[in-house]
């Protein structure tokens, strides 16, 4: 099991990151601070890890070229057999651009997991999109224990501003598998439908924080697993560094 749960990676990874117009402007770095009353990685529900909160947080630094680099971590409910909890650390760097209200970029992470053993992995990534509707990818760059070197992972997001200062939001993620690797010997499903995340979020008066609440409607795990629905909140900072 947690092989299919470290497969599910940060809701608050590259793919969330923000876009970089190639008009001129500053340069930023910026930080955020995240408390989530459960952390759910691409949408795996189907497992006690799920139950536990979570602190994550990391910062973004963009160049008015449209070149970033930035890090996010989260603390984890799971570990190696006897150990203390694990903590995931995500490294990143890409480009995002605009031309009018459409968008792009292409990146890598790097996954560095602390007492999880052998779940250190690479993605690429890559993204379009116009005005509020995004589609990207990721694929694993080598094999870990929680997928296979080749294995994709397929987005589409859309967002838009409600009355009231309400923001409403959701993400459709697919995955294709590859068959077997070092660590996972053979993948019953080749393809499936992994979730989608509906969500709202509104900002807390002028405090600069925000609350969201998510709502996941669960797809299949590589094994073919029905992944149940769940709920869970988000309390959020973001700030200038």
């Amino acid at each position: 099991m947690k092989k299919n749960i470290l497969s599910l990676l940060a809701v608050a990874t590259a793919m969330s990151m923000p876009l970089v117009s190639t008009a001129v402007q500053a340069d930023t770095f910026t930080g955020n601070i995240n408390a989530a009353s459960k952390y759910i990685l691409r949408g795996i529900t189907n497992s006690p890890e799920d139950d536990n909160a979570a602190l994550q947080g990391g910062f973004d630094y963009a160049l008015d070229n449209g070149l970033y680099v930035g890090y996010w971590g989260s603390s984890l409910g799971y570990s190696d057999p006897g150990k203390s909890n694990g903590f995931e650390n995500d490294f990143y760097g890409g480009y995002n651009g605009s031309i009018g209200d459409f968008h792009y970029g292409v990146g890598v992470v790097q996954y560095a997991y602390v007492n999880i053993s052998n779940s250190n992995g690479i993605e690429g990534y890559g993204s379009v999109g116009y005005g509020p509707v995004t589609f990207g990818a990721k694929t694993l760059l080598k094999d870990v224990v929680w997928g296979n070197k080749g294995d994709t992972f397929w987005t589409l997001d859309y967002s838009a501003a409600l009355p009231k200062d309400f923001k409403f939001g959701t993400t459709i993620g697919y995955y294709t598998y590859k068959n077997s690797g070092t660590y996972i010997a053979s993948t019953p499903e080749k393809n499936a439908f992994r979730y989608a995340d509906i969500n709202l979020s509104h900002p807390i008066g002028k405090t600069g924080a925000n609350v969201s609440m998510h709502y996941i409607i669960g797809g299949k795990d590589r094994n073919g697993t029905k992944q149940k629905n769940a709920i869970f909140f988000n309390l959020g900072y973001n700030f200038d560094i």
